[in-house]
């Protein structure tokens, strides 16, 4: 995601405008001339600030190019998507009210032959800019606001095939995810759940493939989540190109494997035409008579089949997406 600007209040865009505009002074012929030139310098140099200041917050923040897809669902979640775009809309309407304000001001400058409507004008379209800023005052405090939010965000890069792992807490997930990536995970706020989100990396040959924990959002019923967690989940269906769900048959995770394969089922419910890996945890510890995949992450058994299982299930999407 590309740099965003810290985004000035109204007070202190105009403080901005108006400092480096008192800094001008102009030389002339005459007094009149050196009165014009300057207040013409003046409402050049504030008109731009303003202006180019407010374009450049259109230009850096992120675009939401397309409605159905996970980014522009997470910023719904997180900020709100309709204010969102209505304060950048804001923005580039203040930018083409002060431009045509400062084009319009300085006509009027350059035609006037009265040096006491010099002064006028300029004292005038000071006024007349501060009203703009004031009137999208909130827009630029939104916007701010949706800055801070914006680094809390993990980077996910939504073109690249994706594993999400599923299952209740202790059942070893992290522990997967740290096993399989080729590098330490990232561990990343996540502005829905209850912990910071993991994310590792398969790599496979030149491809490279995503591998993401979630704690606090698939390792409850849907019944007991909240409205936010669910938004969040349809958000993660457009990332979601497997889903690999743990169960620990040990039951030292402290569910018993009943509750685990109710969440599997509520978790199947709210992932429809995923595909789903269903594989068994800790066979270090403990093996059930179950016909289910088991590994261990702690020792490595099973380790290379799951991990090929997956990149392979991996490998076929990216496949079939591609055609």
């Amino acid at each position: 995601m590309a740099s965003i600007p810290t985004v000035l209040t109204s007070d202190e865009l105009m403080d901005k405008a108006f400092h480096r505009a008192s800094k001008i002074q102009k030389s002339g012929a005459t007094v009149f001339d050196q009165k014009k030139k300057t207040a013409l310098a003046k409402v050049t140099a504030s008109g731009d600030i303003i202006v180019t200041t407010l374009r450049e917050y259109v230009d850096r923040f992120p675009r939401m190019e397309k409605e159905n897809d996970f980014f522009p669902e997470l910023v719904d979640i997180v900020i709100g998507i309709d204010q969102y775009k209505r304060s950048l809309g804001a923005m580039n309407w203040a930018a083409n009210r002060a431009e045509k304000l400062k084009n319009e001001s300085l006509r009027n400058l350059r035609r006037t032959k009265d040096p006491a409507y010099v002064e006028s004008i300029r004292s005038g379209f000071y006024g007349r800019l501060s009203s703009i800023l004031r009137q999208i005052s909130k827009d630029l405090m939104f916007l701010q606001n949706a800055k801070n939010k914006f680094r809390t965000m993990p980077f996910i890069d939504p073109n690249v095939a994706t594993a999400v792992i599923a299952g209740f807490p202790n059942v070893g997930k992290s522990k997967l995810v740290s096993v399989l990536s080729t590098a330490a995970p990232e561990i990343a706020p996540y502005p829905f759940t209850t912990k910071g989100i993991i994310i590792g990396h398969i790599q496979d040959g030149w491809r490279k493939y995503q591998i993401i924990d979630t704690p606090g959002l698939l390792d409850r019923d849907l019944d007991d989540r909240n409205d936010i967690e669910r938004q969040a989940i349809l958000a993660l269906k457009y990332l979601t190109h497997v889903l690999v769900f743990i169960l620990d048959p040990s039951e030292s995770c402290g569910y018993s494997m009943d509750k685990q394969l109710a969440l599997l089922d509520s978790v199947e419910k709210g992932f429809p035409g995923v595909p789903i890996i269903i594989a068994e945890s800790k066979s270090d510890m403990f093996k059930s008579s179950s016909d289910r995949f088991k590994f261990s992450a702690e020792t490595g058994e099973n380790m290379d089949e799951l991990t090929q299982n997956i990149v392979s299930r991996l490998k076929r999407v990216q496949f079939e997406e591609s055609e």
